[in-house]
């Protein structure tokens, strides 16, 4: 091995172990779209992340692929900044140009092998369940370092997609090694109160931030009850 390449091995095992640190510490998840209507994506990254939001995807299916890396640009420039994760959905060729620190899938998307061969070794890979099976399959997968899983209730985020409930949260919750989030439908107050009692220890919001006056608070508010 000549001295660059290990230079570069080291560079990567340290990339790689510090985004695993950061992600279990990481108890609050935000996915957003792109503001195009607010024009104030730069402005509400900043606010989410200094409110306390430790990773943030972004997730705008209508976006064409040039917009979605300009957009994912101001997104990583945010968590470096401010010594946070940031995510990419879905596409593994957008995620190598912008340098994801998350990659993250469904179930019907790429395999975890497909991604990592891909994406490499460095990137966190995150998969969504929607069940105790999907999510013993996602806990035994050596490729994946997360998953989350819900919709907890019903959300207008995933139109058609039936709760599960609070009850898998607590099978998890005894079974799981994994850093895992609940998702779907969680708010501040009773919603989030609910799942944290089921064991839920991380969770995803999108509306509870995207829609709130004031991000910075509302993230903050939720990161203070996890």
């Amino acid at each position: 091995m000549t001295m660059d390449a290990a230079v570069q091995d080291t560079d990567r095992a340290t990339d790689r172990g510090t985004r695993l640190d950061r992600l279990r510490t990481a108890r609050l998840y935000v996915c957003t779209d792109s503001r195009s209507a607010q024009g104030d994506l730069p402005e509400f990254l900043d606010a989410a992340y200094a409110g306390g939001v430790d990773i943030i995807q972004l997730r705008d299916k209508g976006l064409e692929a040039r917009a979605e890396i300009e957009a994912l640009e101001v997104l990583r420039d945010a968590a470096h900044r401010h010594g946070k994760l940031f995510s990419v959905n879905d596409r593994a060729d957008v995620a190598l140009l912008v340098g994801a620190d998350v990659f993250h899938v469904g179930q019907g998307d790429l395999t975890s092998e497909q991604a990592r061969a891909l994406l490499g070794p460095d990137v966190i890979l995150g998969r969504s369940t929607h069940s105790i099976a999907q999510a013993d399959a996602a806990e035994a997968d050596p490729e994946i370092d997360y998953f989350c899983l819900g919709p907890v209730w019903e959300t207008p985020t995933k139109p058609g997609r039936p709760a599960i409930g609070t009850d898998p949260l607590r099978a998890l919750a005894s079974s799981a090694s994994k850093p895992w989030f609940a998702i779907g439908g969680i708010s501040a107050g009773e919603r989030l109160a609910e799942v944290r009692a089921a064991g839920a220890q991380r969770i995803v919001v999108v509306r509870a931030v995207t829609a709130a006056e004031d991000p910075a608070a509302a993230a903050a508010e939720l990161k203070q009850a996890l």
